[in-house]
Parts: structure tokens; sequence; C-alpha cells
């Protein structure tokens, strides 16, 4: 079973929930999002398969650029949540673990095990 997981290394979350999924010999293919972030398609898709309606849902509201680019702010589209997270990918919430078109973030990291 092959299971992508959007992972930092530095978050405690994160490693839990990659050897959760080791522990239980899925396959897991390493999505740094930090590095190579998401499109825009692909955050649409995500939040999609998540069951999220808004894309304020899938951010990490304490990160200095939440703040510092104003994305409390009520007013703003979707498409501007979305683009925020393109071009700051420390605003996704971390980890996601997506297998056979289910995804779950891992917050608990044992939430990752639900879609398996």
């Amino acid at each position: 079973m092959s299971v992508t997981l959007y992972h930092n290394p530095r978050c405690s979350k994160s490693r839990a929930a990659l050897a959760l999924l080791e522990a239980h010999s899925a396959e897991v293919e390493l999505r740094l999002y930090l590095e190579q972030g998401p499109s825009l398609k692909e955050l649409e898709q995500l939040l999609g398969i998540l069951g999220m309606e808004d894309a304020r849902s899938l951010m990490r509201k304490g990160e200095e650029a939440y703040k510092s680019q104003g994305l409390a702010d009520t007013k703003l589209s979707q498409y501007e949540l979305l683009t925020a997270m393109v071009n700051y990918p420390k605003l996704i919430e971390r980890p996601i673990a997506i297998h056979q078109g289910q995804a779950r973030i891992g917050r608990p990291p044992e939430a990752v095990l639900e879609i398996l």
C-alpha cells in the first residue's frame, strides 16, 4: 500500500506519523512540501479529499506568514487563501497522508492510520 505523506522532517507530529505508517508496513512516498510546494490545483484537490470547504481549515494560523499576510481577514476569497499557501507552503497544516483517494491530517499522528 502506497501512502503519500506531506512531510516536514523538523516537525515531531510529521515524524510520528511517518513512523506509524512505516510500522503498519505502508510504502510511504514523502512529499517534502516545503521544498516542493503544491500547486493551486493540488491544494484544491487536497481540500476536496479532506472534505474541507474552507481553505483556512488547512492553514497553520500560528505561523508568522498567516499574521503578516493578513490571512485572518474573512473577506479574503478561497483563491487568495490557496494562493497564500502556494506562496508560503509553511502555512499548510502537517502532516497530511493521502491513500486511495482519501486523506487525513495527522493531528494527532494516529489519524493517518484511518485511511489504511
